[in-house]
């Protein structure tokens, strides 16, 4: 069997990675991005990057590293998201950006890992995201044309993989990371654990190994959250919890002072 596993996320990329390249990288905001894999993408130093992903991490963690060192040439994304350097990138022109529908993404990278080149999808039509693009229409409808995406290297994030790269997501981090994984010719991925064969039962496995080309482990990433929002602690009015206690308490004194039932000494209990 081939051994997919390598000893770091630089030692994952060497050999794969190049300017001028597509890559795909999972995850939906940060949750279930390539943490690693990212960072060693970014002190590789490639250049001029097209990157089709959800969006592009925040200012400083994800993919947002690399758009602060200009690897990044083009994005292909549904979303801007929380990253204002994204933002400024793009508004200056310093950044290619093709805004994609969040569905339509996602199904061009699974058509693409599909081996369909096309599909004909109602979003967006009517908008600028049909424009220049192919119309038809389908019982009484206008469809828009978009073609599927097949990246040169799927850069991907999974919670178990075994060592013959089957793949198993935790919850939401599945997101965009299976269709990614499927579209890209090289397919890399970074897991918090790694089994042996046969350790993950076959209805446990969202992605076959097939797809898996290098596995790198990440058993403790950061997983920061992009935009953490708790709730307000309740103001207290004190003379009203009072009024409260002492109603309890006024309750539990009628019930102590209530006259218990006598059963007659002839008669026995529930006769």
């Amino acid at each position: 069997m081939v051994n997919k596993i390598y000893a770091s996320a630089k030692e994952a990329l060497a050999g794969v990675v190049a300017d001028n390249q597509m890559l795909a990288v999972g995850g939906f905001g940060l949750c279930g991005i390539p943490e690693a894999l990212i960072d060693a993408l970014k002190d590789s130093n490639v250049q001029n990057l097209t990157v089709v992903s959800n969006n592009a991490g925040v200012d400083g963690f994800g993919l947002g590293k690399l758009l602060e060192t200009r690897q990044i040439k083009k994005m292909i994304a549904s979303y801007v998201g929380e990253n204002k350097e994204f933002e400024r990138q793009y508004l200056a022109g310093e950044l290619e950006l093709e805004f994609t529908p969040q569905g339509t993404l996602a199904e061009k990278l699974r058509a693409g890992g599909a081996g369909i080149p096309a599909f004909f999808t109602k979003t967006g039509v009517g908008t600028q995201v049909a424009e220049g693009k192919e119309l038809r229409e389908f019982d009484g409808e206008t469809y828009v044309m978009e073609r599927s995406l097949v990246p040169d290297v799927a850069l991907v994030k999974a919670d178990v993989a075994d060592t013959s790269g089957n793949l198993r997501f935790r919850l939401t981090a599945r997101n965009f990371n299976p269709a990614a994984a499927m579209a890209g010719k090289v397919c890399i991925v970074e897991v918090e654990r790694i089994v042996e064969l046969g350790e993950l039962a076959p209805d446990d496995i969202h992605l076959p190994g097939i797809y898996v080309h290098r596995i790198v482990l990440n058993a403790h990433p950061e997983k920061r959250i992009e935009k953490r929002t708790v709730s307000a602690a309740a103001p207290v009015d004190v003379e009203a919890a009072k009024v409260e206690a002492q109603a309890v308490i006024a309750q539990a004194a009628v019930i102590d002072d209530a006259p218990v039932p006598q059963v007659p000494a002839n008669k026995k209990e529930g006769a």
